[in-house]
């Protein structure tokens, strides 16, 4: 199953780059299974969109829709976390 990755980032978090970095590490790894959408809280449609998936801290990243990550996860959680949604 193709997987949509959501980092969830504001540009004066001193975490989320991290984040952002990890995810931009793991997710080649996955070709064109994965795709990849950083989103600026700081914009309307960036904090419409972390409303509506109930995102109130940030780095958060989403796999498919649901969140899966409260801060910068490690790469080998990352990749965990997307080989499970691609095997669904």
């Amino acid at each position: 199953m193709p997987v949509k990755i959501e980092v969830f980032y504001s540009p004066s978090c001193p975490h989320c780059p991290k984040a952002i970095r990890i995810v931009r590490k793991v997710a080649p790894q996955f070709g064109e299974k994965v795709t990849v959408e950083e989103i600026n809280t700081w914009t309307p449609e960036g904090q419409e969109k972390a409303d509506a998936y109930g995102i109130y801290a940030v780095p958060a990243i989403a796999l498919n829709g649901k969140v899966k990550f409260l801060g910068a996860p490690s790469k080998e959680e990352l990749i965990a976390a997307i080989t499970a949604e691609v095997e669904k």
